[in-house]
């Protein structure tokens, strides 16, 4: 019988670096603010129905 290639984690503490929590809390700020996620909703639904303006003719203009 194969064993799982995971195991239930059993720690009760983990330790991570001071960077890794600030990732963690930025990720968690930004899930929780409900007009940025409708902000980048919007943004992604721009970008699929096209309307955007490319880099490279902001800059030739």
């Amino acid at each position: 019988m194969n064993e799982p290639l995971h195991r239930e984690h059993r720690a009760r503490w983990i330790t991570i670096s001071n960077d890794e929590y600030d990732s963690m809390k930025s990720t968690i700020e930004v899930l929780s603010d409900n007009e940025l996620l409708k902000q980048i909703q919007e943004s992604r639904d721009d970008y699929r129905l096209g309307r955007f303006k490319k880099l490279s003719k902001l800059i030739d203009s």
